[in-house]
């Protein structure tokens, strides 16, 4: 509630309330005029007793306390700790069940007394149709945390008292109990609420864990930093992928509500898949991995499993949501959405007569994605055949297409050239910025694509054709052909099925495509070893706009992997180029968390950077080199080195 609250207009409210039956609005806080007007109704007066029995048969309570042995278990030691930040104000610590009763208490020697004469103890009912409005039974009727200020107590007989109190809730968003802390409203703890709050996350993380022992669990936070905070975020995981615990800051990293804990797949709102998420923490236990929400924001997560979960012989399979079947293009995919779409549509058409067009900006991977089009359909055998329309130099572009005879022109070769486009026979054409091609030979292709038959330069006889057509453009075509630069009758002939590739800035799953690309690098330069990117330089990474897609983040990581020491096994800002380490740096940083703990400073020169880097993590780490490593995902003994270096200089 509001504890400013003047006196004044808390004697005017209960004075309408009582003779009106009703609150005013605008005296007082809506939740404690809703919780004024609940005590009204339950038959209470501000000036009568409350509605309880003060002191419960032993048996009653002894009930309880059977009934809830996890929660006072995991609710002590937090208790304990709690009462030594309010020890000095005059507080007690209280802890009830889901219904308000009072079922372990830790308090002040000089406020006991207080205390028990309005029954604040053991085994006492503080729900609120026996008390009225007071933070333990409110905070159960609203759901919510809530300070309750010394007359906004219902019970004119609690006036004296200042409570604030906080839910404990389940891994599934059950209401287990409420965590308050009371005191003399005269010498109230300022942040009494904002302890209570805390304190309650604590025991609600410290529940999860232990209810949770046969399940995958997920610490996510903002920043590497922050996991293993008061701060992170905790989602249990099934063995199939099913959601089935979240603490309320992993409900809210993830958009979620607890009615989907038990309705929700991973996959669902991460972008990435149950058998990736285990083999990344079998291999680096301890390193959090990036990931992204579907709405693309970024979180750290590191993967912690019990013994008991490890040592279950048998599993499940991982459900995943990847394609229907294991082709080149489910290959592809590595969890965006629209990416994944363009790639369910297309696959609906493939091996049938009906030609495809991709559109999307330049080095979004189009050729690689009609590639695997091609190779996930019934031609996959046949050729592949790919033509750039903007690179062929114009008077050779139709006979490169079309073919020649022997001696059909000047310079033709003397045996004569099939045509690209009788090379795919059998198999796939792949017609490269098509936006691009002359129109004349706009109209030679049209009528190849109604006749199905193409006629070399210098011939006079057709030659029949079959393949699969696939173009691609930056352009909008569409346009194009209303301003007539495009002819439309060829543009309605290729849009048998169009579908857009998003650029990389627009994609969910940077983090996921940028692991299969160091894959694949590592591959191709026979590096033998998983290379990591640094957790401050990833970040930077995926908010980074990339103007040249995945074309320019693949040179970019080839260059990198070149760049790499003997030892090192993980890229950092050293291993990236200079412009591009301008423009990081320039970009607006990735989250308020990771400004604290991983930006790097706006200077130019790499080494700089990179010593920079170096010391943030020892300041963080107090000095600890082994987790400073940990932090810079190098080696300790690439950071000896490091740090030798720079003693020389």
């Amino acid at each position: 509630m509001r504890p400013n609250t003047s006196p004044v207009a808390l004697r005017q409210a209960r004075q309408h309330l009582l003779d009106s039956g009703q609150c005013p609005s605008g005296l007082v806080d809506e939740r404690l005029a809703r919780s004024w007007s609940r005590s009204m109704a339950a038959g209470l007066l501000p000036t009568g007793r409350p509605q309880a029995i003060d002191h419960p048969s032993s048996g009653t309570l002894r009930q309880v306390l059977a009934s809830n042995p996890e929660l006072l278990a995991h609710s002590r030691p937090v208790m304990e700790y709690l009462f030594e930040q309010v020890r000095h104000s005059q507080s007690v610590v209280v802890l009830a069940d889901r219904r308000g009763m009072l079922m372990h208490t830790l308090g002040d020697p000089h406020f006991v007394d207080k205390a028990e004469r309005v029954a604040l103890t053991s085994g006492a009912s503080w729900h609120e149709a026996h008390r009225g409005t007071n933070a333990i039974g409110t905070a159960l009727a609203e759901a919510c945390a809530v300070e309750v200020h010394g007359g906004e107590h219902f019970l004119e007989r609690n006036n004296f008292l200042t409570c604030a109190a906080s839910p404990i809730l389940s891994a599934t968003g059950e209401l287990l109990g409420i965590l308050d802390i009371s005191g003399d409203y005269r010498n109230g703890h300022a942040h009494a609420l904002g302890l209570v709050s805390t304190a309650a996350r604590m025991i609600e993380n410290r529940l999860l864990a232990a209810t949770c022992k046969r399940n995958i669990r997920l610490h996510l936070h903002s920043a590497p930093e922050g996991i293993g905070s008061v701060a992170e975020g905790i989602v249990a995981v099934s063995a199939d992928g099913w959601i089935v615990g979240a603490n309320r800051v992993a409900l809210a990293q993830l958009g979620l509500h607890a009615g989907d804990v038990g309705a929700t797949l991973l996959e669902r709102v991460l972008d990435v898949r149950m058998d990736d998420l285990l083999s990344h923490h079998k291999r680096r236990p301890q390193q959090p991995q990036a990931l992204r929400t579907l709405q693309g924001a970024l979180l750290f997560a590191q993967v912690q499993m019990d013994a008991a979960w490890v040592a279950t012989p048998t599993r499940p399979a991982v459900a995943t949501t990847a394609a229907p079947r294991q082709d080149a293009l489910a290959q592809l995919d590595t969890g965006d959405a629209r990416w994944r779409a363009a790639a369910d549509k297309a696959r609906r058409v493939v091996g049938k007569p009906i030609a495809v067009l991709v559109q999307g900006e330049s080095g979004v991977g189009k050729e690689v994605f009609a590639r695997a089009l091609h190779a996930s359909g019934p031609r996959r055998d046949a050729p592949f055949v790919a033509i750039n329309c903007a690179a062929i130099p114009e008077h050779l572009i139709e006979s490169e297409l079309f073919g020649h005879v022997a001696g059909a022109f000047t310079g033709a070769r003397k045996e004569g050239h099939l045509g690209r486009l009788r090379e795919a026979h059998g198999g796939t054409l792949f017609l490269d910025e098509i936006g691009d091609m002359p129109l004349a030979l706009q109209t030679r292709l049209l009528r190849v694509l109604q006749e199905r038959s193409v006629t070399p330069v210098g011939a006079s006889k057709a030659v029949p054709v079959d393949f699969a057509l696939v173009c691609a453009t930056h352009n909008q075509l569409m346009q194009a052909a209303e301003q007539g630069r495009f002819r439309q009758d060829l543009y309605y002939r290729i849009n048998g099925l169009t579908v857009q590739l998003p650029a990389l800035r627009e994609r969910s799953d940077f983090v996921a495509l940028l692991q299969r690309l160091l894959a694949d690098l590592a591959t191709e330069q026979g590096l033998g070893f998983e290379v990591q990117v640094a957790p401050d330089l990833l970040a930077r990474l995926a908010t980074y706009p990339w103007p040249g897609n995945l074309r320019q983040l693949a040179n970019v990581l080839r260059t990198a992997c070149a760049m790499l020491a003997e030892g090192e096994d993980t890229l950092g800002w050293e291993h990236m180029p200079d412009d591009l380490v301008q423009a990081l740096t320039a970009a607006p940083t990735p989250t308020p968390a990771q400004t604290e703990t991983t930006t790097p400073p706006t200077a130019l020169n790499l080494q700089q950077l990179s010593q920079a880097a170096i010391d943030q993590a020892l300041q963080a780490a107090r000095g600890n080199m082994s987790q400073a490593a940990r932090q810079l995902g190098i080696s300790r003994q690439t950071l000896y080195r490091k740090l030798g270096g720079r003693t020389t200089h």
